[in-house]
């Protein structure tokens, strides 16, 4: 069986700061990537991140980066191959937001638009930068939902639809980018706890009420998460591509 080594390849994760982004960051550098990861708001949590990989022995850098603006991706992603090495040789897209609940009856155009960009915009921009600085054999994993099979919660509408549009997203591009021997794979995590997603829209008074609905009968967390993205950008993945990894402990409509 072959081990998940990767060493001496690079790894850019968007929102790699905190929550499942940080849990993947940690996985790839302890696989033996470099990693580079960015930040939209909070610098402190990318700084603590990058620093528990470095006391590691990893290699880590920081951006600040709003991946849902063309024009910034289209300036920072050069910047982030140049710190790398000049290659990308992995990229999760793992930057997203709910941004808020809000039904569709009571929805703006506003919403609807910054949702849409934030979670898949983002990707798309992201992905287009970073195909210039990929070689042949690189890896490409964008995170999708469970949200996108199920709807997802109250006032999610718009996130759904977001997610949704990840999982066609990764399948054409699967299609569009096997002549270069590139995978393209997405993820569709479940309730995965110790991320802000939940602490901030859930509310831990319901999480109990959420994990008795699990089949595993347990929440998720961003290691579970990091394990699939490990299998999908090693050599263990190498003849997957335009594939979705239900990582939600046998919940499908919770």
């Amino acid at each position: 069986m072959k081990k998940i080594d990767l060493s001496g390849k690079t790894a850019f994760v968007t929102g790699g700061g905190v929550g499942i982004g940080a849990g993947i960051a940690h996985a790839l550098a302890e696989s033996g990537a470099k990693v580079a990861i960015t930040y939209y708001s909070h610098r402190e949590n990318a700084e603590k991140t990058a620093d528990e990989i470095k006391q590691k022995g990893g290699e880590a850098v920081i951006f600040k980066l709003d991946a849902s603006n063309s024009d910034e991706v289209n300036k920072v992603v050069p910047e982030v191959a140049k710190a790398l090495g000049g290659k990308i040789d992995i990229l999760v897209n793992n930057a997203g937001h709910l941004i808020g609940r809000v039904d569709v009856s009571e929805m703006s155009d506003e919403h609807w638009h910054k949702v849409i960009d934030t979670n898949l915009s983002s990707a798309f921009y992201v992905t287009r930068a970073v195909l210039p600085f990929m070689p042949e054999g690189g890896r490409i994993v964008n995170m999708a939902s469970l949200a996108a099979r199920n709807g997802g919660g109250n006032g999610a509408v718009a996130y759904a639809a977001s997610k949704a549009g990840i999982l066609g997203f990764t399948r054409g591009l699967s299609k569009e980018l096997a002549p270069r021997k590139i995978t393209v794979n997405a993820l569709a995590p479940g309730f995965i706890v110790n991320t802000p997603f939940h602490e901030t829209f859930t509310g831990q008074d319901k999480y109990d009420g959420i994990i008795q609905r699990i089949p595993l009968q347990r929440a998720g967390t961003p290691a579970d998460v990091a394990g699939a993205v490990l299998y999908f950008v090693s050599d263990l993945g190498a003849w997957v591509t335009g594939q979705v990894a239900e990582i939600n402990g046998g919940s499908w409509f919770i």
